[in-house]
């Protein structure tokens, strides 16, 4: 463990402009426990966006990154400041803080603009970042297939780029050597087409992987009826949630901090009236989730666009979890993913009163992903809503043809059943795959 570094100097940006061939990245120094202070600013223009609670999960952010907050800073302001967000002087105010409290870097609740930062870092001596490289910072941490490695390095590198100005001599021009005299090409050049050239190969790179999955979620389709994606805000205990359905402690990484998971999971399972489902677990989301780095992590968020159900899960022991929701379901609007059918799941109910979300929310949920408690409940909730996706047909079958009558007990979803003279005449659900297989049965007209 490496002792702290002295008081003013700047925090390690590792990996900025060093070799870009994939190795971690991060935005904070993980090498000792970096003391931090968090700035907000209250514009106090949107009421249902308490600063407050924005803060609290800034410290959570920091926290789950590796470091310590030893100070906390909000100031009101109507207008951020063009060049330093938080104005000249309250940025001298803090700089003298953070020098009192020998702080390594200053953490900003909103995303700060290149300028801004570089302005910021000029009077601080030290590193300030934002709640996006926060985020990065984690992501980097978690990141353990190559595509989610893929993503998070796609998405470092693109946050990067507007932000490679000079930093001290690091950016000095190159001397010109024989047959090249002249000023030469500045630092600055270079590492901008370093940048530019690894970020094209990520891109080209996570197309590649984007494309395999459609072929994969392509052949599912043809083997299974239905999937069903489990979504929500981080830390609302989507992992647990699959853990418990698929009846393994260990398949979904499950830890009690934001982000735990970042790569998806798919598990396939058999519903109580005998149709199997995908499901899928997926990241979590979090507010003013950055519009770059949802498209870096678009092939991770494919799961979520060709899910038939999305499973909506809400951390239910929050005071107001309905902001939670609200989130999510803005970068569901983000990546397309609006329309499909959703079902509110409130979680941890082992820790807060059901009665308070279903009144607000009729047709939703309420479990324990930890005890069990009203699983059934949900999983029955699952199977109504799936099987109203899918159009009711008549089958008209030869009662000799016993083969053929469990085949479609198998596919299809059987409602009714009359025999009729040589015949059994059956009334199903059926979807598109168990459709094209059985439609030759079909009596003249579908039924709904």
């Amino acid at each position: 463990m490496s002792d702290p570094q002295p008081k003013g100097q700047t925090s390690t940006h590792r990996g900025a402009f060093g070799d870009l061939g994939g190795e971690e990245r991060g935005f904070i120094d993980r090498s000792f426990r970096e003391r931090i202070i968090l700035v907000g600013v209250d514009n106090q223009t949107d009421k249902n966006q308490l600063i407050e609670a924005q803060m609290d999960e800034l410290q959570q952010l920091v926290a789950t990154a590796g470091a310590d907050v030893v100070s906390s800073v909000i100031q009101k302001r109507n207008i951020p400041d063009s060049a330093t967000y938080i104005g000249r002087g309250k940025a001298i105010e803090i700089s003298a803080l953070a020098e009192e409290l020998d702080v390594d870097t200053v953490v900003f609740n909103e995303e700060l603009t290149p300028a801004q930062q570089f302005n910021l870092e000029k009077i601080f001596k030290r590193s300030a970042i934002d709640r996006t490289a926060v985020i990065l910072d984690i992501f980097a941490q978690n990141a353990s297939t190559p595509e989610g490695k893929s993503q998070v390095e796609l998405a470092q590198l693109q946050y990067l780029l507007p932000r490679l100005r000079g930093r001290g001599g690091t950016l000095s021009q190159q001397a010109g050597g024989i047959g090249t005299r002249g000023p030469g090409e500045t630092k600055l050049e270079i590492d901008r087409r370093r940048l530019v050239r690894r970020i094209h190969k990520l891109q080209k790179q996570l197309k590649g992987i984007s494309s395999t999955r459609t072929n994969q979620s392509k052949r599912r389709r043809k083997s299974v009826n239905q999937s069903v994606a489990i979504v929500g805000y981080t830390n609302a205990g989507k992992s647990t949630l699959l853990n418990y359905l698929i009846g393994s402690s260990g398949d979904a990484f499950v830890a009690n901090r934001l982000f735990a998971t970042l790569d998806p999971l798919t598990r396939k399972m058999q519903l109580a009236g005998g149709e199997k489902i995908y499901l899928s677990d997926t990241v979590g989301f979090v507010r003013n989730l950055p519009h770059h780095l949802v498209e870096a992590f678009k092939t991770t968020l494919d799961v979520v666009i060709d899910a038939d159900l999305l499973v909506h899960v809400v951390d239910g022991s929050k005071n107001a979890p309905g902001k939670d929701l609200s989130a999510v379901r803005s970068v569901l609007r983000d990546i397309g993913a609006k329309d499909i059918p959703e079902l509110i799941v409130f979680n941890k109910m082992d820790q807060a009163d059901p009665s308070t979300y279903l009144l607000d929310y009729p047709n939703s949920v309420c479990v324990s992903a930890k005890t069990g408690e009203g699983i059934e409940k949900m999983m029955t909730t699952i199977s109504d809503l799936l099987r109203s996706q899918l159009d009711i047909y008549e089958l008209e079958i030869p009662l000799s043809r016993g083969d053929l009558i469990a085949q479609v007990h198998r596919e299809a979803q059987v409602l009714i059943e009359d025999v009729h003279e040589e015949n059994l005449v059956m009334r199903v659900r059926l979807d598109a795959f168990a459709y094209t297989r059985l439609k030759k049965y079909l009596r003249p007209e579908k039924v709904t």
